[in-house]
């Protein structure tokens, strides 16, 4: 052995100095390395490599390159056990030549230690010239070197075959080396690297791949923990495949012992309808359904999706499910039947409009049933709001139907829901009905007169039982509702011609409350002006500081049929065309300003023209009436505004 080493060195000699040997040839390769190693004044006759860098650096450089280290040393231990004692080390370098990691045989690694061929080493072509390693990171492929190949002379008693590894995007990041003495050179060696460096690199993408699963997984779990439904997903054998902690609470399940299992198996077996319903096969939206869960049950909306593939057909469900509470408050967010006004937006000093607040404030703490009369446009569906936000139900949904706006056919469905194929068109699922949103909740039925008669039959079942069936169904619901209704009819003169039910009125009537029209409480006409004022302006983009006293002399004059909805349009139709910040006679409608006579000079006349006595006697008829303006001013014959213009000039 010592002898062929000697011939080894002989030859590593004369092909430095002589450039050649007979019988062997450099390849072009290791004679460019060769040239450029020279170039890099790197010295051939070092006798081992004189770049190490420090512990600390070292365990940076492991750091940086954790995943490759992982990998490369799983498979460097496979090699050196099928290779053990046969002297070979394999070693792992990074993408600028420093050794990382060494596995082999206690001589292979003295053996590679003679020449600092250990971790933190650097084994570049600028350090050490040409080298198995250095020469690999330089070409980009797989390279065998006998031991004469190397430029330096303390490496020329090995043989090395390296092949580099590459990562997913095709950036060199490493190279795998199997070293050994000179002597144990062998092409197989060669594959053996080449086979292992592409394992490696298989390996870090099948990681890289399942990390990445991981922290999709970890992503989607995180995303539909969060999500405030509940979501279960479903194999087409009924097992759970995914399960939030929603999902698992509303079910009455363990969450974390349900994946894998049917969940079937899993809830109680009085559940039939449920499992029915989401086994189907058919999408659902917002099924109402009750689940019976160990010690209660709750009602949830239940909404389905089957997972459909052309190929293989049907591959599971989705299943979204909400409480019938969150259910019903998203629905009236999105139908905008909300109840926004309250008994402070309700605006008015008269008597008997006062009467009729206090008489609603009453109402809004029980929980009977409430009927609201009076013209259109006096205010009913305010009143409606205002009782429903005062009421215990405040916090529940709040729906308002127009019996009178909707077709006499959809009248049902929109009230009690219907089933899917109840009717041509008919939603697919179905759709609950107001009553079902509604559960604990307000429905106000305006215009109450104009329902068809067959229908108050089925209302009056509803208040009389508390329970719905859906159009075309056979499943009865239990509802809460309140019911306040409102009309502009004379209910009693509707049930004596026939087209109202009677006992359907003494079941909305329980409560009966009356609102004045505006032509009964003019004397609120200037606060109501000034309130409108105050909110139409800003949002017409308008400052409004005054209201001349001739406009609230034509508007005290005019008889309202429109009532206070008639007035507000008045008023937004006023602040829209005037240029100024002072509501002028100018710009109120014709017909309102042609309504008025000026018969101020005659009821003057009918006053004392003293002032001290108009003011006794003002004040004496202010006294006798209880301030009550309207009467004041019709008894002594002169305009409310007139009368306000004196009160104001007498300091009243």
């Amino acid at each position: 052995m010592n002898e062929n080493k000697r011939e080894v060195i002989k030859i590593w000699k004369l092909l430095h100095e002589r450039g050649e040997y007979e019988g062997i040839t450099l390849s072009p390769e290791i004679r460019e390395s060769w040239a450029r190693s020279e170039a890099l004044g790197v010295n051939p006759y070092k006798r081992c490599c004189d770049v190490i860098i420090s512990p600390a650096e070292l365990e940076e450089r492991k750091a940086a390159n954790k995943s490759l280290i992982e990998q490369a040393t799983i498979m460097m231990g496979h090699l050196h056990r099928f290779m053990e004692g046969s002297g070979f080390v394999f070693a792992l370098t990074d993408n600028e030549g420093y050794f990382l990691k060494r596995i082999g045989d206690k001589d292979g690694l003295e053996f590679t230690g003679r020449a600092n061929l250990t971790e933190g080493a650097k084994w570049s072509e600028e350090v050490m010239g040409t080298n198995a390693a250095s020469l690999a990171l330089v070409l980009g492929k797989p390279v065998q070197l006998l031991g004469y190949e190397h430029y330096c002379l303390c490496a020329s008693i090995a043989t090395c075959s390296a092949s580099p590894i590459f990562d997913e995007e095709g950036r060199l990041i490493g190279v795998l080396n199997i070293i050994g003495p000179y002597h144990l050179v062998n092409r197989h060696t060669m594959g053996m690297a080449v086979a292992a460096s592409r394992a490696i690199e298989r390996q870090m993408a099948l990681h890289n791949a399942y990390q990445q699963s991981e922290m999709a997984n970890l992503h989607k779990a995180a995303i539909m923990d969060s999500i405030s439904d509940g979501v279960v997903t479903l194999d087409n054998e009924g097992c759970i495949i995914h399960i939030n902690h929603q999902a698992a609470q509303n079910l009455g399940i363990d969450h974390f012992n349900s994946v894998g299992e049917k969940l079937t198996d899993l809830m109680m077996p009085e559940n039939e309808l449920f499992f029915d319903r989401i086994n189907s096969k058919r999408r659902l939206f917002g099924e109402p359904l009750l689940i019976r869960r160990k010690n209660d049950s709750i009602k949830l909306a239940v909404s389905c999706t089957p997972l459909v593939s052309k190929e293989q057909g049907t591959l599971g469900t989705v299943i979204i499910i909400q409480p019938m509470k969150q259910y019903k408050k998203m629905i009236e967010r999105i139908s905008g039947a909300q109840a926004k006004m309250t008994f402070k937006d309700i605006i008015g000093q008269n008597p008997d409009f006062k009467y009729a607040v206090h008489c609603a404030e009453m109402a809004a703490n029980t929980d009977s049933n409430i009927l609201l009369l009076g013209e259109s446009g006096v205010g009913k569906d305010m009143f409606a709001q205002a009782i429903h936000n005062a009421s215990s139900r405040c916090r529940e949904p709040f729906f308002a139907i127009n019996c009178a706006a909707l077709p006499r056919e959809l009248v049902s469905s929109e009230l009690f829901g219907y089933e899917e194929g109840a009717f041509t068109g008919a939603r697919k699922g179905g759709n609950p009905g107001k009553f079902e949103l509604a559960d604990q909740g307000t429905i106000f039925l305006d215009e109450i007169g104009e329902m068809p008669l067959d229908l108050q039959g089925s209302l009056l079942r509803v208040l009389e039982e508390g329970k719905i069936t859906r159009l075309g169904g056979h499943e009865v619901t239990s509802v809460n509702v309140r019911i306040i209704a409102a009309t502009n009819k004379n209910l009693k003169e509707e049930v004596r011609k026939g087209n109202f039910r009677l006992d359907l009125y003494y079941r909305l009537s329980v409560i009966d409350i009356n609102i004045p029209p505006l032509r009964e409480r003019k004397d609120d006409i200037p606060i109501l002006v000034e309130y409108f004022v105050k909110t139409i302006g800003p949002r017409l983009g308008k400052e409004i500081t005054k209201v001349d006293d001739k406009v609230l002399e034509v508007l005290a004059n005019y008889d309202w049929p429109g009532n206070v909805r008639e007035l507000s349009n008045v008023i937004e139709r006023a602040i829209n065309i005037t240029t100024g910040s002072t509501l002028t006679l100018d710009v109120i409608p014709l017909e309102l300003k042609c309504n008025l006579e000026d018969k101020t000079e005659i009821w003057d006349k009918r006053l004392p023209r003293d002032p001290g006595l108009q003011e006794q006697i003002i004040r004496s008829f202010l006294h006798k009436h209880k301030n009550n303006k309207t009467r004041v001013a019709r008894e002594l014959g002169i305009s409310r505004s007139s009368l306000y213009r004196k009160m104001k000039r007498f300091s009243i």
